[in-house]
């Protein structure tokens, strides 16, 4: 059987600017990607490209040993930092939406049965996500935590065997962030999804998941800054990591500028 996901040599440049370059990976069905590594780094670069919304300018990205697909689709389900939300609907109104847009047809309206459906299906992942209290709350109503529980829960309807997740708590106050990293190694072990997350956060990156890949460049010109991308220059397992490997990494990502 092949891997959920396999990178084969995979490259991603924009024009002359190479962002990443030379990605071999394998990931299996319901591991933990945390992703961290300085801004430009090309991490929410191969995230969209899990997503479908970016193709690699050269090699193979793999789902289930088959290309992926050039477009999102339900089996990817994606949370972004900054929220996606209708500010004239509800909260459930907004997951009802989440599952409308998956219809096919001309509309995207839901009738009648499908209508009960979808609102039962939505009120069970909203009190899965901690906002049963809220189903009738508008956006502008909602804390910035409560916002993100509510981006997870749209994204989370659709039953995605794989979640992405791009720096979803950034812009959280640490107590809230808390909570939402409970929630989701909740969500992760109930619905069996495999992750992948973007964040800035090493200690996050390594609280959270089963492996922490550091996107760097092994490869530097500074007159031609765009001439070479960046790899994945550390796959560690999470929670078997020295403090010697992790202040290395901690350097890398933030190093200390010494003044004369």
């Amino acid at each position: 059987m092949p891997s959920m996901i396999e990178a084969k040599n995979v490259w991603k440049t924009y024009g002359d600017n190479v962002v990443l370059e030379g990605l071999d990976i394998k990931v299996e069905e319901g591991e933990f990607i945390t992703m961290v590594g300085t801004s430009g780094c090309g991490k929410s670069t191969f995230l969209n490209m899990l997503l479908g919304t970016q193709q690699c300018s050269k090699g193979e990205l793999l789902l289930d040993g088959k290309p992926i697909p050039k477009e999102p689709g339900p089996d990817r389900g994606i949370v972004f930092q900054q929220y996606s939300v209708f500010p004239h609907m509800t909260v459930l109104q907004n997951v009802m939406a989440a599952k409308a847009f998956a219809k096919k047809g001309l509309t995207g309206y839901l009738f009648g049965q499908a209508k009960r459906a979808a609102k039962d299906e939505a009120s069970d992942i909203l009190n899965q996500v901690g906002l049963s209290h809220a189903l009738n709350k508008y956006p502008h109503e909602l804390s910035g935590g409560m916002k993100q529980r509510l981006a997870i829960a749209q994204a989370l309807l659709g039953k995605p065997r794989i979640l992405l997740l791009d720096e979803p708590f950034g812009a959280l106050d640490p107590g809230i962030r808390a909570d939402m990293h409970e929630l989701v190694l909740t969500l992760w072990r109930k619905h069996k999804l495999t992750v992948f997350m973007v964040t800035h956060d090493l200690k996050e990156g390594f609280y959270l998941g089963t492996r922490l890949w550091v996107f760097d460049k092994l490869r530097q010109d500074p007159q031609a800054p765009g001439a070479y991308g960046a790899s994945i220059t550390y796959d560690l397992p999470v929670g078997q990591v020295d403090k010697a490997t992790y202040e290395e990494i901690d350097d890398n990502l933030r190093p200390v500028v010494e003044l004369a």
